[in-house]
């Protein structure tokens, strides 16, 4: 029997995970646009009686308050949203008093996740290499909000977080219908290195939160996608974006 999930925040992601619900053995119960929503007042009790799970892809100015709400009636969030990780601390602090479990990511695509790891792997190989700099960069559709992405500024961070002190130079563009595409750098006199991940759709993301979200049902307390999809690896890197 299909559970039952609630789509917070209707715009091209949520009609997305809707149509690629089923795949996920979900039935899309509720669907909460920003007419429905205004200052939260389609998440109640009564709206999300029978609701599972729910996915948030909103807006950054309004994802920590929905969050708030789903979390004060106990209802299992994958949040999508990026560009409140500077509340990430305040966040953490409302899921662990609640009943809810909670996943955030700056990216569900499970390609991305891998080639964070595969990025920070290479920074730590030559952190004491002293020739190569570093750059990172990133192209997105001219819709995105956040610029740079969270994705980026989290690929920056897990670099630092192995060890590599020196200057990362990082730039993003923002131009047309690109779904994303990340790349990493490594230049000394002697040789290049590029790492570079692209999207050919939205549909990676949307399966990525689709599998979080069967993963969050039945948790408690804050996790990041890396832990649904690594679980079993002591290695895991919980690292957030700020």
């Amino acid at each position: 029997m299909p559970r039952n999930l609630a789509i917070v925040g209707y715009g091209k992601m949520g009609q997305l995970i809707e149509r690629l619900a089923p795949e996920a053995g979900f039935a899309v119960g509720l669907k909460l646009d920003i007419d429905s929503n205004e200052d939260q007042q389609g998440i109640t009790p009564e709206n999300f009686r029978d609701i599972d799970v729910a996915i948030e892809f909103s807006t950054p100015h309004v994802a920590v308050d929905n969050l708030v709400s789903l979390c004060a009636i106990g209802v299992p969030t994958v949040v999508g949203t990026t560009g409140w990780y500077g509340e990430l601390a305040r966040v953490k602090g409302f899921v662990d008093q609640s009943s809810a479990g909670v996943v955030y990511s700056a990216n569900y695509s499970i390609g991305v996740n891998v080639f964070r790891r595969v990025v920070a792997e290479a920074a730590r190989l030559l952190a004491n290499e002293n020739e190569y700099g570093a750059w990172a960069w990133e192209i997105h559709h001219s819709a995105k909000k956040d610029a740079p992405s969270g994705t980026l500024l989290q690929l920056v961070e897990e670099m630092k977080h192995v060890g590599y002190s020196r200057q990362i130079d990082f730039s993003s563009n923002r131009a047309g219908a690109n779904p994303g595409t990340h790349e990493i750098g490594f230049d000394s006199a002697a040789d290049t290195i590029t790492l570079r991940h692209t999207a050919r759709s939205r549909e990676g993301f949307a399966r990525g939160a689709l599998k979080a979200a069967q993963w969050v049902i039945g948790k408690r307390g804050l996790h990041e996608f890396a832990e649904v999809l690594f679980a079993d690896d002591a290695k895991v890197m919980r690292r957030p974006a700020d």
